[in-house]
């Protein structure tokens, strides 16, 4: 096991093996395997359903000796006789990753006493709502795929088979960065006037915000103002990097419900969609693969020497 944190002195001395994995406001996570390994040496030839089973028994007679000894703390620390102290085994988790607080992703496979198959993930990048639904998707597979024992050679090529398809036909409205504009007004410096295109944005726009000015002034410059919609405060957009354009245009928002078809085309042939794997999703791959001790290459002639 992995500590992705250094531990604390009071909860395990320097010398010893910190066996807790995880803790939480009333949870404790052991990695039971040492203590598996010595009780049944041949453990790992057993099967998986036969693993949660004899893990599941070892955790309900922990769970009864550390109850029992809570008499003796309720009497000894707090002088009572009468009290609700208890240890109970929530689950058995065949693999999980704990990467802080609040954000971890377990395989549970028996949950107080009823076997199940389940991918409980809490607080990592991919669930939040500003992370393109296509990549949270990919993502979640891949931490699957791990927890299971997927070999990390064929989740390599996974993610290269992704990337390509993300340069090749994956459609724009699915990978843009989905977000509220909170603010507009407060960033606009000035608007166009003679013959200019575009606004004067302030310093210290957010991403999000100078691309959908952009897109507002692309929309009236082309005259297409008055066909579709301009995107205003409170607007829920999607935006993306573009590469080098005529526009000088660094990212561009849009309304993926109603893009007009100049936009479009501009859109596929400007968006950036190698910036936009490596800044959504590659780097928290590396991240992720970084905490298992492997290293992610995506450039698949990487290892290929020309003479």
């Amino acid at each position: 096991m992995k500590h992705l944190e250094a531990t604390p002195w009071f909860i395990c001395d320097e010398n010893d093996e910190n066996l807790c994995a995880y803790v939480d406001t009333d949870s404790n996570y052991f990695n039971a395997e040492p203590l598996l390994l010595h009780l049944y040496p041949d453990f790992e030839q057993k099967t998986n359903e036969n693993k949660d089973k004899i893990l599941e028994k070892v955790a309900l007679y922990y769970q009864d000796l550390i109850s029992d000894h809570y008499d003796n703390l309720a009497r000894d620390c707090f002088n009572v006789i009468d009290h609700r102290l208890e240890m109970k085994t929530e689950c058995v988790i065949r693999s999980a990753y704990f990467r802080a607080t609040r954000r971890y992703a377990q395989w549970i496979t028996k949950q107080e006493g009823i076997e199940k198959e389940s991918l409980d993930v809490k607080g990592l990048e991919y669930k939040k709502s500003n992370f393109p639904k296509v990549f949270g998707n990919f993502f979640k597979q891949v931490v699957e795929d791990v927890l299971k024992g997927t070999q990390q050679s064929e989740i390599d090529t996974r993610i290269l088979d992704f990337k390509k398809k993300i340069l090749s036909d994956m459609p724009i409205g699915e990978l843009g960065n989905p977000t509220g504009v909170k603010t507009l007004n407060k960033y606009i410096e000035r608007k166009p006037v003679g013959g200019e295109a575009f606004t004067i944005i302030r310093k210290g726009a957010p991403a999000a915000v100078r691309a959908t000015i952009k897109y507002n002034d692309l929309l009236k410059y082309w005259k297409l103002d008055n066909q579709y919609e301009t995107i205003v405060q409170g607007s829920k957009v999607k935006w993306i990097y573009l590469k080098k354009n005529p526009y000088n245009i660094e990212a561009l928002a849009y309304l993926d419900y109603n893009i007009p078809p100049k936009i479009g085309e501009f859109l596929d042939k400007f968006a950036d969609k190698e910036k936009v794997f490596d800044t959504i999703l590659l780097n928290k791959l590396e991240g992720f693969y970084d905490d298992l001790g492997w290293k992610l290459v995506t450039n698949p002639y990487v290892n290929q020497f020309f003479i």
